[in-house]
């Protein structure tokens, strides 16, 4: 999609595109689980770690952040698992997530924006998970 308009101070005519955002999820194994965080700000729920790509910043290296500031971990990523795009996945906007797994070193804390970071297996997930968080991990379970 996108929006002709013209700049204000001199008239020449731009074109405004609008592109889904890229963001990164991380299923972190640890302690024999999988870590969820509850988040602190909308949309509410259990998640799994990630966010935004910053400008110049590769995915990777995106994950490791992320990771790092909403668990407390240090991760080792393994693989790329699955990229998901439903523009509907994120209520805020269209984002496109690619997923990494990874292994979770250090002490797990809850840091950045969520409130709680916390373990959990297969057969206890949280009943409310955030965005389409609840079908990666589907997915994630269902590759073994």
């Amino acid at each position: 999609m996108r929006e002709t308009f013209f700049c204000p101070n001199c008239n020449y005519q731009l074109t405004r595109y609008r592109n889904p955002v890229p963001t990164v999820d991380i299923l972190i194994s640890y302690e024999g689980g999988i870590v969820l965080i509850e988040r602190l700000n909308p949309p509410p729920g259990w998640a799994l770690p990630g966010g935004f790509v910053d400008y110049g910043e590769s995915l990777e290296t995106a994950a490791v952040r992320e990771a790092r500031e909403e668990t407390g971990l240090e991760v080792e990523l393994i693989s790329q698992f699955h990229t998901y795009s439903d523009p509907q996945r994120d209520p805020r906007q269209h984002t496109i997530s690619t997923v990494f797994t990874a292994v979770g070193k250090g002490k797990l804390q809850a840091g950045d924006d969520a409130g709680k970071a916390v373990v959990y297996f297969q057969d206890n997930l949280p009943v409310k998970i955030a965005f389409d968080h609840r079908r990666i991990i589907n997915d994630y379970f269902l590759s073994f």
